[in-house]
């Protein structure tokens, strides 16, 4: 916690690609599975919504 209401708050650590698992508990790994998860659903969304724009721009397009 930051000593002065001023002073910027450190940001939670999240899951690190390549970070060393031998400290976590099966809950904690369970936990990062499921955040990774979340991420990777919200990539494939946002992945599928820019290639609709793509298309959609390429059709108008269309010579």
């Amino acid at each position: 916690m930051a000593v002065f209401d001023d002073e910027p708050r450190k940001a939670a650590m999240g899951h690190q690609i390549g970070q060393d698992l031998s400290t976590l508990s099966l809950h904690e790994l369970d936990e990062r599975i499921a955040a990774l998860k979340d991420e990777i659903r919200r990539l494939e969304e946002a992945k599928e919504r820019k290639a609709a724009s793509m298309s959609a721009a390429s059709a108008f397009f269309k010579t």
